[in-house]
């Protein structure tokens, strides 16, 4: 099963957004065991992304073959643990988790890539920066040592009011434009997941975390 949804999200994916860009397609493994992990990179999953850090580096040596990526919460006194190891972490969500990457990163010699999570939607059970402050937090975070800031990450409300999501996803890319015109090394808008995605992509995202679509349901903790 695994092998076969693989292949038809890639086929799917391969058509890119409407903005001509290619869509990376993140495998998110939390709760999947190593050997589903390994299944689904070589049936041509390049990136894995994981939510908790002892999940992360538990499994880190099943992630051979693909990039790493934590697209998680995550907390302070745990980046130590993904510096050197992440290729991407998604939630840099406030100053101070940005300030302790940097910080560990320097210390390492080390240059660590991040995406800026935005809260999309406003909800007050999620983190991230609103889309109001998210150029002031781009500004910021992007002048810290250590640190390249690649775009911007967001977690659409689970809601069936499409319309509702489809404006949130075009006011994410809306923003992410901007971010691109005002800083260097903007590419990724890492947006949608298996409720959402092809209306993230068809909104101009260009990275997608996708766990069930790929694996089924998710294994109970």
């Amino acid at each position: 099963m695994i092998e076969e949804n693989v292949a038809a999200l890639l086929e799917e994916i391969s058509r890119g957004n409407p903005f001509g860009e290619k869509v990376t397609l993140v495998a998110a493994t939390k709760t999947r065991t190593e050997e589903e992990v390994r299944r689904a990179i070589r049936a041509g999953i390049c990136a894995v992304g994981e939510n908790r850090v002892q999940e992360f580096t538990k499994k880190y040596s099943a992630f051979e073959g693909a990039e790493a990526h934590f697209i998680g919460r995550l907390q302070t006194n745990k980046v130590k643990y993904l510096i050197g190891k992440a290729a991407l972490i998604h939630s840099v969500d406030r100053d101070g988790l940005a300030r302790e990457i940097s910080s560990l990163a320097e210390r390492k010699n080390a240059v660590q890539r991040v995406l800026i999570e935005v809260n999309a939607g406003g909800e007050e059970s999620k983190g991230g920066f609103s889309a109001e402050e998210t150029l002031f937090a781009l500004e910021r975070i992007s002048a810290l040592p250590a640190l390249k800031v690649c775009g911007l990450m967001a977690m659409l409300p689970l809601s069936e009011d499409e319309a509702l999501l489809s404006r949130l996803a075009s006011g994410m890319r809306k923003l992410y434009e901007e971010a691109r015109e005002r800083f260097e090394g903007i590419e990724i808008l890492s947006m949608g997941m298996s409720g959402d995605w092809r209306l993230a992509i068809a909104n101009g995202s260009n990275m997608v975390r996708i766990g069930t679509a790929i694996f089924g349901a998710r294994n109970p903790v």
